[in-house]
């Protein structure tokens, strides 16, 4: 039965097979970095060999160069982090002329993301991302958790319709394009499907959970700009709930994992949970080799159950 041990008994780490599958994108390893946390371009490449991770998927970017929000941005939690960076980024132009090539250099794979304050901004983005030069990019994941200008700063990721056109627009890229959704609504599954009927390949569930803090002496918000999002362990159980409804209403939809992942055994709640894959962020914040050592603790935890390949695990918590 689909995520019982190998017949073969124990296996060596060495000997699991961590390949995966996200649509038409195979991939060595089932363990990548979130977006907005590991920077741009090869930055985590001082700390880790970036080819032994599935991808490295960097900040999002727009069509054009954005200054974020104003300080303080980063806030710790007792079990994360809020941010309100704001997606600040150079651009898309800007990114592949000047960061780019170092990713290409250090062998990694190399997922870019995209976001726009417009459906428009989506499509410019796409459009931009395609001068790319071929074969540089693995797949784009498209962030619609982010504001939507054009329906008085409602989520795109909180509205099917709105998903569904921007995933549309954005067909320029060329290469597999997963959406990346907010938990913050109960409209999860029904925009998920919107998602993948405007073109995506894959889901990535999911983005941070609306936040604040408030400084008790000074009586005003925490950040900058008041509210942000939370991350880190806090909020996986609300992540891992995503995928597990996301993947028992649409099973052959494949998933990544995101939010808290800070140990292999982490991981292996996504992918029982119906993720083919995780990506590790906040922990990144505390220990840049993370995501390295995510994919060795994986490794480990497989060998000790007799789990020869990751893809065993993947949506066992829905049978039996």
């Amino acid at each position: 039965m689909t995520g019982a041990p190998s017949s073969s008994g124990r296996v060596a780490p060495n000997e699991v097979d961590l390949g995966t599958q996200i649509g038409s994108v195979e991939l060595e390893a089932p363990v990548m970095t979130a977006a907005g946390t590991a920077g741009h371009g090869a930055e985590l490449g001082a700390y880790l060999d970036l080819r032994r991770l599935g991808a490295v998927v960097v900040k999002s970017l727009a069509p054009f160069p954005w200054a974020g929000n104003p300080a303080p941005r980063l806030h710790p939690t007792t079990a994360g982090m809020l941010n309100s960076v704001g997606l600040q980024g150079p651009g898309v132009e800007r990114w592949i002329e000047d960061d780019l090539p170092g990713l290409r250099r250090s062998g990694a794979r190399v997922v870019a993301s995209i976001w726009g304050r417009t459906v428009e901004d989506f499509g410019l983005a796409a459009e931009q991302l395609a001068a790319a030069p071929t074969g540089s990019i693995t797949a784009v994941e498209v962030n619609v958790s982010c504001p939507n200008l054009e329906d008085r700063n409602r989520i795109f990721a909180h509205d099917p319709v709105s998903t569904r056109e921007v995933l549309r627009v954005t067909a320029a890229v060329r290469v597999p394009r997963w959406a990346k959704l907010s938990p913050n609504t109960d409209r999860i599954v029904e925009v998920a499907e919107a998602a993948v009927e405007g073109g995506a390949e894959a889901l990535t569930l999911a983005n941070t959970v609306l936040g604040m803090a408030i400084d008790v002496e000074t009586r005003r918000p925490v950040l900058g700009a008041g509210r942000g999002g939370l991350s880190g362990a806090a909020i996986r159980p609300v992540a891992v709930r995503a995928v597990y409804d996301v993947h028992h209403a649409l099973p052959t939809v494949p998933l990544i994992g995101v939010g808290g992942v800070s140990h292999g055994v982490d991981a292996v709640e996504f992918l029982l949970a119906g993720a083919s894959a995780v990506q590790v962020g906040t922990a990144t914040f505390a220990d840049p080799r993370a995501a390295a050592r995510v994919l060795d603790e994986l490794a480990v935890w497989c060998a000790d159950h007799g789990v020869a390949a990751v893809r065993d695990l993947v949506g066992a918590a829905h049978h039996g």
